[in-house]
């Protein structure tokens, strides 16, 4: 089992820059994929970008070239450095932990408001 514990939301101006962290604890060594998604008011939650074990990563179409994923070691902590956000960008953002087995795990979340 993991917990997870996002934080590093806010509100930003178009344009500006955000990092989310994503600290887990617990049993953190057999996680094969950690990600982020977001769910915006009345929406689904969708996949922003994904990073597994070995380090190969996989972003949204809409976020590429202006999210980054990355981790400082192996697993933890995991961030998200968003540059050039926009309007469309404002939801809240999960963090996700998922096992081999199929288990995933979920962050509390943080809300991230793109606003002028």
């Amino acid at each position: 089992q993991v917990q997870l514990v996002e934080s590093g939301g806010g509100l930003v101006q178009p344009g500006g820059s955000l990092r989310l962290s994503c600290a887990a604890s617990g049993i953190i060594l057999s996680i094969s994929v950690m990600g982020w998604y977001r769910q915006a008011p009345g929406k689904e939650r969708e996949l922003v970008a994904t990073i597994t074990s070995s380090g190969g990563t996989n972003y949204a179409d809409s976020v590429k070239g202006r999210f980054t994923i990355f981790r400082e070691n192996t697993k933890n902590p995991l961030y998200l450095q968003m540059n050039s956000l926009k309007p469309e960008d404002t939801a809240v953002y999960y963090c996700n932990a998922k096992y081999p087995s199929g288990f995933d795990y979920w962050g509390q979340g943080t809300q991230v408001t793109v606003s002028s």
